[in-house]
């Protein structure tokens, strides 16, 4: 899933998304985050969100931890940086697009091309565009922000991602259904189907079902 090449227009941060902040300086651990095993994941989740809509630069560990409800000094005992905890949200986004596609892909026997390549792409849809699915768009955001040990492990992920695509793709070239050459068809697509998170509005656009549907009809010939 590359990054995008120009720059990303990202919506305005809602007021309740930053409560007001704490006093500065790193607390003592408490208790509650000590045995909390929730705190990592709610850390992920709110600094995805916070990523996405603000960007990496302009989101600071403080404003996270004020809308999770934690001291300011709280998320360093969960990540060693602000860097650190972007990586983590990308790991976390396509970890869970991997289960997720592994767990789809299960519902359609072999054989059936046309119908694994629909639900690939409605499965994509659901990581870019799904109710709380920030951790994906994060990545295709904030991607030139990491280091380059960082996206070598997340290279190896989007492979494993990706190499799902590659067989399903090379069945509908060979039936007809897929007339371009399949390596650059899946580059093609999977650009095509990340840039939705550019311009699909819930409120104005159409569901995800439409969108897959228009991808379909986009990317394969009729036999």
């Amino acid at each position: 899933m590359p990054a995008p090449a120009i720059p990303i227009h990202r919506a305005p941060i809602a007021s309740g998304d930053l409560p007001s902040r704490r006093p500065r300086g790193r607390p003592h651990k408490t208790q509650g985050e000590r045995d909390d095993g929730n705190r990592r994941q709610q850390l992920l989740s709110t600094a995805a969100r916070l990523f996405r809509r603000r960007g990496f630069d302009a989101t600071s560990t403080r404003d996270i931890a004020a809308a999770v409800g934690m001291h300011s000094g709280s998320p360093f005992y969960h990540f060693k940086s602000k860097d650190a905890l972007l990586f983590a949200v990308m790991q976390e986004g396509m970890q869970a697009a991997i289960n997720r596609q592994t767990t789809a892909m299960k519902e359609i026997a072999a054989g059936q091309p046309v119908e694994q390549i629909r639900l690939l792409i409605r499965t994509h849809f659901d990581t870019l565009l799904g109710s709380g699915n920030d951790f994906v768009p994060v990545m295709l955001y904030e991607y030139r922000s990491l280091g380059s040990s960082q996206r070598a492990s997340l290279a190896k992920l989007q492979v494993a991602y990706e190499s799902v695509w590659t067989p399903v793709l090379l069945a509908l070239h060979a039936s007809g259904h897929l007339r371009a050459p399949v390596k650059l068809a899946r580059l093609l697509m999977l650009g095509a189907l990340n840039w939705s998170v550019q311009w699909f509005d819930h409120k104005k656009s159409a569901t995800l079902d439409e969108l897959t549907d228009a991808a379909m009809t986009l990317f394969l010939k009729e036999n």
